[in-house]
């Protein structure tokens, strides 16, 4: 099927998706939206900006409609047809609009249910009759605990970016959720890689389920440049600083591996006269969320931040990503790098590459050299070990003129700084008692 039309979706989701000038399905939706329509488990894996939520929204979408359409219309409170498992807010909201783009033509209703939000407001948003439930994991189980919702009538539940949800607790709060509802729920899950508690959730929970994998994953998309650039002696400033006076189309995400090295970062770049913005764990989450927003919107073009950026997040404002510092696993440094280059746009990639990375560096570019073969970077062609010149390793210091005669006759020292007036210090005289 390699048209829409041809999935038999609903003519309302139809002519959204005409509006929107969505007419090609990506790979995984030619291959998923089939089985899901037909009220088959499935597995899908693929690649960042692949189109994986719409792959499941369009047919929870026409699945819930249709319901309502024959005559059967959800009218009990606190009683989703649907459940969409998010792994934060920042990923929820972006969902949502998703599903709410397709509302104005498809009248259904979505309701969230976010951490990061009161309790109380997720208590009201499922006080009244709707359709689909947007939800990270802990807060629904909250819900649950205090009998405020009812899986009677959930026909699919989906979990999204399964692999950031995975904490150590969250394969049992699955099984709880997956328990509460009818025997024949039909259950997706869609991620960029799997991991081994990704593994272990799809060992627990979806043994009946296909797997799906695109051609692309676990792969960097063909529209993607990517650049390594070689750090000498750990010095990343220089080169970085380069990089700045660079004008890319679109915005600039920048990654660290660590809270620390974002905000040292953030603090370097501002220092020397950019502007940028910061999205890391463990800061005020009106701040982050106010972040994304002036990056989202081009009012702030570079972003720095953990890989907390990089898992979900739709951002089509995104023209390069720079690895500041490079992750030491694959799967993280492919969902950094898809943040650009999204749904067959062009992007960059630039990574500061270390002795250190080499092994990742090896297994991106796949010609057979090992880590030890790429260390030839870093040495001359006599096989000498590279060194940064011993001028750039000081830090540039302020200069000040030596003192003149004009400077001398005014009573004030060179630099044009004014004598100070404070009388100076003179100890008093030591008289014993």
């Amino acid at each position: 099927m390699n048209t829409f039309p041809e999935f038999g979706l609903l003519p309302s989701i139809l002519k959204t998706l005409k509006t929107l000038k969505i007419y090609t399905p990506t790979e995984i939706q030619k291959n998923a939206i089939p089985m899901l329509m037909s009220g088959q488990s499935v597995v899908g894996v693929s690649e960042t900006g692949s189109g994986k939520t719409l792959t499941y929204a369009l047919p929870i979408l026409h699945l819930v409609k249709t319901l309502e359409n024959e005559g059967n219309p959800a009218d009990e409170p606190g009683c989703p047809r649907a459940i969409v498992l998010v792994p934060s807010r920042d990923l929820g909201e972006q969902v949502s609009k998703v599903f709410k783009t397709f509302t104005h033509d498809t009248r259904v209703r979505v309701r969230p249910v976010l951490g990061g939000t009161t309790f109380e407001q997720s208590r009201r948003s499922i006080a009244a009759d709707f359709e689909i439930l947007l939800a990270t994991p802990g807060r629904l189980i909250q819900l649950m605990e205090r009998e405020l919702i009812d899986f009677s009538d959930v026909r699919m539940i989906v979990f999204d970016e399964a692999d950031q949800m995975l904490d150590d607790g969250f394969i049992g709060e699955s099984k709880m959720i997956v328990n509460a509802c009818d025997e024949d729920v039909q259950l997706a899950l869609f991620s960029a890689t799997v991991s081994q508690a990704v593994q272990d959730l799809m060992n627990a929970l979806f043994k009946k389920a296909e797997v799906i994998r695109s051609s692309g994953a676990g792969k960097v998309v063909k529209t993607l440049v990517t650049k390594n650039e070689t750090v000498i002696d750990g010095l990343r400033w220089p080169i970085f600083e380069k990089l700045l006076k660079q004008q890319p189309t679109g915005g600039t995400i920048v990654f660290t591996n660590t809270r620390e090295q974002c905000d040292k970062l953030a603090n370097e770049i501002k220092k020397h006269g950019y502007e940028c913005v910061v999205y890391r764990g463990e800061m005020d989450k009106g701040e982050r969320r106010g972040n994304l927003q002036s990056f989202r919107k081009g009012e702030v073009n570079i972003l720095i931040s953990t890989d907390l950026a990089a898992r979900g997040l739709d951002l089509d404002y995104v023209g390069r990503v720079i690895n500041y510092h490079l992750p030491q696993e694959m799967a993280n440094y492919l969902h950094r790098v898809g943040r650009t280059a999204r749904a067959g746009k062009s992007g960059l990639v630039v990574n500061l590459v270390t002795e250190r990375d080499l092994e990742l560096i090896a297994r991106l570019e796949g010609k057979g050299q090992s880590a030890k073969d790429l260390k030839t970077r870093f040495k001359d062609k006599d096989g000498k070990r590279l060194h940064v010149a011993e001028e750039l390793r000081k830090p540039k210091r302020v200069k000040f003129k030596k003192k003149d005669d004009k400077s001398a006759a005014s009573g004030k020292p060179a630099g044009g700084f004014k004598k100070s007036s404070r009388p100076k210090f003179k100890p008093k005289p030591y008289n014993p008692k």
